[in-house]
């Protein structure tokens, strides 16, 4: 069986070919001192990149930055006994100096019984093409065209819009190679580039801002850029007469992209490090019922083009499509190698986290969704790091809409909500299909029956 993936094979990147010869190469002296200063085992990993981010202000630049960053660590294992160390020099006097640190801390650090690699047998044995290289060959002119014509869509779209924090244009293509000493090495090229855009609006004596952005493997896949300043504008103009609300009970409606923190939340819940602590809320959960019967939610690690897509986790096992929750029941933990290892388990290849987490959505439309929220809250920013990861009690700044039989009524800030998260995963009456937001986590907004709204 061949454990290496040959970066030959990898797709061509911007590097020439002696450059990714070169970071391979390292990866393996990296491991071969490990082996020469008497280490058991070791893993090491080598990253390269490039990038270019243009900001603009009222039509003007203000900075222009290209970056070229490439860095490499190293963990050994003296048995169970480990150190770490990391470089951003790549000269064999760097590399050589990198282990010997790393070899010194291990040899002085406690006895853990967990430390070390996942088993030779769970190592990837291919390294799948995700589709995840699309470089931009764009230049300083025609990013800063881009982010003007951003900025430009959002000051034209309402006179409201009196004031502009800028918009912005960057691209980043890079190659990321991890080995260990079971023979495993594999690495893939991505690129990542990104749009956004941030206005103030004034009416009256109040000021408002708000932003949009818009973020892809591949630069055809982001949204237009007039598109997401127009989009910035008119969140930024919705927010104008804002008033605060009385303390109430009353059902909460999250919109998408705020909902997607509350899916983060039941991920840290369920990571391997909160649970073999014993500070989750939903420790000796597995296999129980958190959310209603309908809910199913699940990780697509080889979604091509995805923004988290991997084809293998931080420990060199091969990711692979899973559901934490079915049917309402939690099914799955999110576990790496040493967490799975400390609960007595085995490693969900989740050394990094989920991948492309979504939850299945349902048929209702942000309209829809607001008509089924009948009277209560619309949450469209949260403020604060009010969770309890050991109780589950929430609590957090808000702001958004109230809404009565359906309709908006008018912007509301300066307001709490609260509650607890298992009881508001109990609680989850409906996920819309609205999910109109970049990133790694899929989503609608999420209607919770009720909440307490802490105001005047």
């Amino acid at each position: 069986m061949n454990m290496t993936a040959s970066l030959t094979s990898l797709p061509t990147i911007d590097q020439s070919s002696e450059q990714l010869a070169g970071l391979r190469q390292t990866l393996e002296d990296l491991l071969s001192e490990a082996k020469r200063c008497g280490a058991s085992a070791a893993e090491a990993a080598v990253t390269t990149s490039t990038g270019l981010e243009v900001a603009v202000r009222l039509g003007e630049v203000e900075t222009v930055e290209h970056t070229r960053d490439h860095g490499l660590g190293i963990t050994v294992y003296f048995g169970h006994r480990t150190g770490s160390a990391s470089t951003s020099d790549f000269s064999s006097e760097a590399v050589r100096d990198a282990v010997q640190r790393a070899c010194n801390l291990a040899r002085y650090t406690q006895e853990d019984c967990c430390a070390g690699l996942a088993g030779l047998e769970l190592m990837a044995t291919e390294v799948l093409d995700l589709d995840l290289y699309h470089p931009w060959s764009l230049t300083v002119d025609d990013a800063t065209a881009l982010a003007i014509a951003c900025e430009d869509a959002a000051r034209s779209a309402d006179p409201r819009i009196v004031n502009s924090e800028g918009g912005s244009l960057s691209s980043h293509a890079g190659v990321k190679i991890y080995g260990n000493s079971h023979g495993f090495i594999g690495g893939y090229p991505s690129t990542r580039h990104g749009v956004s855009c941030a206005v103030v609006g004034r009416e009256g004596d109040m000021m408002q801002r708000d932003s949009w952005w818009s973020s892809a493997r591949a630069h055809e896949d982001l949204q237009p850029a007039a598109e997401v300043g127009r989009e910035a504008a008119q969140r930024t103009v919705a927010r104008l007469g804002a008033r605060r609300l009385g303390t109430r009970k009353a059902p909460v409606l999250f919109r998408a992209e705020v909902a997607a923190g509350l899916l983060r939340s039941l991920i840290g819940a369920i990571s391997g490090g909160h649970l073999y602590r014993k500070s989750s809320f939903l420790l000796d959960h597995l296999g129980r019922q958190i959310f209603p019967d309908w809910v199913e939610i699940f990780e697509e690690p080889h979604r091509l083009r995805g923004l988290a897509s991997a084809p293998f986790d931080g420990d060199g096992l091969p990711t692979r499509a899973k559901h934490f929750v079915s049917g309402g029941e939690l099914k799955s933990y999110v576990l790496d190698h040493y967490s799975a290892c400390r609960l007595g388990l085995s490693s969900t290849a989740n050394a990094g986290g989920p991948r492309n987490l979504s939850i299945a959505m349902g048929s209702l439309d942000r309209e829809a969704m607001l008509r089924e929220l009948g009277t209560g809250f619309y949450v469209t920013e949260l403020m604060g790091q009010g969770v309890n990861m050991v109780t589950g009690d929430y609590s957090r700044g808000a702001s958004g809409f109230w809404v009565e039989n359906g309709e908006i009524q008018y912007p509301v800030e300066e307001i709490t909500i609260a509650g607890n998260l298992k009881t508001m995963f109990e609680r989850l009456v409906a996920v819309g299909n609205d999910c109109d937001f970049p990133g790694s986590v899929r989503t609608g907004s999420w209607l919770i029956d009720r909440m307490t709204i802490a105001g005047e």
